[in-house]
């Protein structure tokens, strides 16, 4: 029998998740309802932040954080070239320059001293990704950009659950004081799923209730003065229904269904972390002293059992094993296993070089990553047994290297 397909990344829904998204349907709020609140509030327990606002992508919670930020045309926004598209797109929404630096060769996160060498004046925010799960140096970043005016943003996309040591101290991903806001994602193929959705954090009671109108066209329900002082008096009368659109916002807002499945994940989110470790533990075993193959390393020792892996990328010399990374992902197919290439360097994107000008050569290491780089299956229900099977192909790929 044929083995089944290993996807590269997959959700983990169990009973219990069926079970409070069937409470949901058969309850009065489909959304805009009470799992909103309750799962906004479990998750700022969780990650040990003040405020955590929901909403439909991590995407939108990317753009709510430019807006609040204050971001606008004429600023330009730093992030890491080695991400999804969306980090720096953000930036492009409201009109920002988005701009890019180098990685480092270990982390293949934002290299703070490439980021400090290559600071302009017109710089307003970092966006700082925190690539596979693993943390970036948040310290160091904040300190570059907090002494030259700019804010933090962490795109913690990938490192829901996950923390870092720094000074003898444990901090949460968005619990720690370097981030001004970071922003979750809850897709499917991530460490907990709400099917789609984000979440944006912050301890800043200010862009919270402006987060909040925006995600809903900008509306709000409270006292004001009316709609004018222009209009007659049958149009200023303000009764239960009454609201008024404060700002121009956006319908980024995260339906109930979503946020009881949201909530039932978080539960089991130590369980998903604890088992995709030990995914990562099996796979650095079985992989290493591969000459062709580097498996990923920890950037600062103190955070080996903080991370919460939300990608296994390594990095293959193609060329000494006579195979392109195409014909390689090809082969795993082949044998009933998926692969990802995570990421192209987004400044080298079409709309990217065409609007700003951008080119290859700009940023050398996150080229290099990209050339070599392959994403493994990794997911809390992978077994030890598809791990092996994946740690075989791998190891079969070099068998027949050309001379």
């Amino acid at each position: 029998m044929k083995n089944a397909f290993i996807p590269y990344g997959h959700q983990s829904i169990s009973e219990s998740d069926v079970s409070k998204v069937s409470e949901v349907l058969r309850s009065e709020f489909l959304t805009s309802g009470p799992c909103v609140e309750k799962f906004e509030l479990e998750f700022a327990d969780k990650v040990g932040a003040k405020f955590a606002i929901a909403v439909n992508s991590a995407t939108a919670a990317l753009h709510l954080a430019m807006r609040v930020a204050g971001v606008k045309e004429g600023d330009r926004v730093i992030t890491s070239p080695n991400t999804f598209l969306a980090s720096a797109n953000a930036a492009a929404y409201v009109g920002a320059t988005p701009d890019f630096t180098d990685i480092d060769r270990v982390s293949h996160n934002l290299d703070p001293e490439e980021l400090r060498g290559k600071w302009s004046t017109d710089i307003k925010a970092v966006v700082a990704v925190d690539y596979a799960g693993q943390p970036c140096d948040l310290p160091k970043i904040a300190n570059i950009a907090r002494a030259n005016g700019a804010v933090v943003i962490e795109d913690a996309c990938h490192g829901v659950g996950g923390g870092f040591e720094h000074n003898g101290k444990i901090w949460k991903i968005g619990g720690h004081e370097w981030a001004d806001i970071t922003v979750f994602s809850f897709h499917p193929v991530k460490t907990m799923t709400t099917g789609e959705g984000g979440m944006l954090v912050t301890n800043n009671k200010i862009w919270v209730d402006e987060v909040r109108r925006l995600r809903s066209h900008g509306v709000e329900r409270r006292e004001f003065f009316g709609l004018g002082a222009d209009q007659d008096k049958e149009m200023c009368e303000k009764g239960p229904w009454y609201y008024e659109m404060q700002s121009l916002g956006y319908n980024y807002r995260l339906p109930d269904i979503l946020c009881a499945l949201g909530s039932s994940q978080l539960s089991r989110l130590e369980c998903f972390i604890a088992q995709r470790r030990e995914i990562v533990a099996q796979y650095n075993a079985g992989l290493s002293n591969i000459e062709w193959l580097t498996t990923p390393a920890v950037l600062h020792p103190g955070n080996k059992d903080l991370i919460s892996w939300h990608l296994y990328t390594v990095e293959i010399d193609f060329p000494s094993i006579g195979k392109n990374r195409t014909e390689v992902m090809r082969e795993l197919r082949d044998e009933g296993i998926g692969t990802q290439v995570l990421y192209i360097p987004v400044y080298l994107q079409p709309w990217y070089r065409a609007k700003f000008g951008y080119e290859l050569g700009k940023c050398p290491v996150a080229e290099t990553h990209y050339r070599k780089s392959l994403s493994l299956p990794l997911y809390s229900s992978l077994t030890t047994e598809e791990v092996e099977r994946v740690i075989m192909a791998i190891k079969a790929l070099g068998k027949a290297r050309k001379i």
